[in-house]
């Protein structure tokens, strides 16, 4: 039980009032002004220690024994029914004629109160992880509007934009064991950039001792290509594609993406593209060897990276 905020007392307070009239012969007035309380509150703590000894002198839930206009359970299970076939909580609402204030507090008691909630109950997903570095790297791009000025998610209006700055876009690729990421920002998510990025992302991995040997990517145009796939057949990579709209397969690219943006494109306010594209390889190196990673036990990507070189092979 929580302690209420502006409580004058405590247990052991409480404690302390009993005993100094029950022991101490203080009188229910003296003890009470000692203790900064009313003389009726005194009273209240001694009837409970008299009654229930020490365990009455310990909060208790100020919920109602009863609740006559609680949502009866019946409707409460139809809810949940409604929730588990994929139902809105206006549509709920609408349906049992209800206020849709009320079925999303009860969504929320049931821990439903979102709908992935639920459609991760029906389907769970299916995790894994490679056992070595370079086993596996995922690939993917994230594209990123220019700065010309202020944006509205610093100012917060989104009437005030820069119309015709044009785009940008983050290259970015994650080996599946140690989560050691390398990005680059580049102007186009083509043909010619997609190469040279995995060019110098499979540079960057060597340079600490791993070895690619599968790349997943989506199915845009660029991994497609002729250019693409000659590197990765020149190098002896094995190219994997995710089925068509199932980014949750390459999930560890779309979630390092993620952090990325938050943390890097739109964690302050950069006066031009060039000064954040600038910022970006500080960043990468704090994420690669700082960051605690909350799959990796809290530890950074090159943590994880240094333990495996001393696994046995």
């Amino acid at each position: 039980m929580k302690l209420h905020a502006n409580a004058r007392l405590t247990p052991a307070g409480r404690g302390m009032l009993v005993r100094r009239v029950l022991e101490d012969g203080w009188t229910v007035r003296q003890a009470a002004e000692a203790t900064g309380v009313s003389v009726r509150t005194a009273y209240k703590w001694l009837s409970r220690y008299r009654s229930e000894g020490r365990s009455g002198l310990a909060d208790r839930s100020s919920r109602p024994h009863r609740s006559p206009r609680r949502t009866a359970p019946r409707l409460v299970r139809r809810i949940e029914r409604l929730r588990r076939r994929r139902r809105t909580a206006w549509e709920i609402a609408e349906r049992l004629e209800l206020a849709p204030s009320t079925v999303s507090r009860i969504l929320s008691r049931l821990g439903l109160g979102r709908l992935w909630r639920v459609e991760e109950a029906a389907s769970p997903p299916q995790r894994y992880e490679h056992e070595r570095p370079g086993s596996l790297v995922h690939i993917d791009a994230k594209r990123l509007g220019k700065i010309g000025g202020v944006g509205h998610r610093i100012h917060g209006d989104r009437s005030r934009r820069h119309r015709g700055v044009g785009w940008e876009v983050a290259f970015v690729c994650v080996d599946d064991c140690t989560r050691l990421a390398y990005a680059e920002v580049l102007p186009a998510e083509d043909a010619v950039h997609a190469t040279a990025f995995l060019r110098r992302a499979l540079a960057r991995f060597a340079q600490h001792g791993i070895r690619v040997e599968r790349v997943l990517s989506d199915n845009a145009k660029c991994y497609g290509s002729n250019a693409f796939q000659a590197l990765c057949r020149s190098r002896q990579i094995r190219h994997l594609t995710t089925r068509p709209y199932r980014p949750c397969t390459n999930g560890k690219a779309e979630r390092f993406i993620q952090t990325l943006v938050r943390r890097w494109a739109y964690a302050r306010s950069y006066r031009s593209s060039a000064l954040r594209a600038a910022a970006l390889p500080a960043w990468l190196k704090r994420y690669n060897h700082q960051r605690p990673h909350r799959a990796l036990g809290m530890r950074p990507p090159i943590a994880r990276l240094r333990e495996c070189r001393e696994q046995p092979a």
